[in-house]
């Protein structure tokens, strides 16, 4: 008598491994998501820290306007960069929205994907 897999047992296994690839995958989807929604905080709290030390050197003002354009310095600190660059969304591409009207900012992104908050925004800390 031959030893071999019978086709139920064969259809058993198939199922099982679809099921555990179908659970690691949107695993992995998720994951993927939150170290998104984490470089974007992440990327917000150092452009927040980059205009506190703005504020603390250039007489107690913000950037003016509705977008950061970098390298950021300014006329009391010439020789600092602030914000040598202006960090983007990691699946979009596009800038984080910046306003300011020189005593108090903004800077948001649009959505957080791992969350329902529909957008995550900072702001001055003084």
């Amino acid at each position: 008598m031959k030893k071999a897999f019978t086709l139920l047992e064969m259809l058993i296994v198939l199922g099982i491994i679809a099921v555990i690839l179908s659970v690691l995958t949107v695993s992995y989807a998720t994951a993927q998501k939150k170290t998104r929604d984490a470089k974007r905080r992440g990327d917000l709290k150092a452009v927040q820290n980059s205009l506190e030390q703005y504020y603390a050197s250039c007489d107690y003002s913000y950037p003016n306007g509705v977008s950061l354009n970098p390298p950021v310095t300014c006329a009391a600190a010439p020789n600092v960069n602030f914000l040598p660059t202006m960090p983007v969304d990691p699946k979009t591409g596009v800038a984080y929205t910046y306003s300011s009207d020189g005593t108090t900012f903004s800077l948001c992104t649009v959505s957080l994907e791992s969350e329902a908050v529909t957008g995550y925004c900072v702001a001055n800390q003084q």
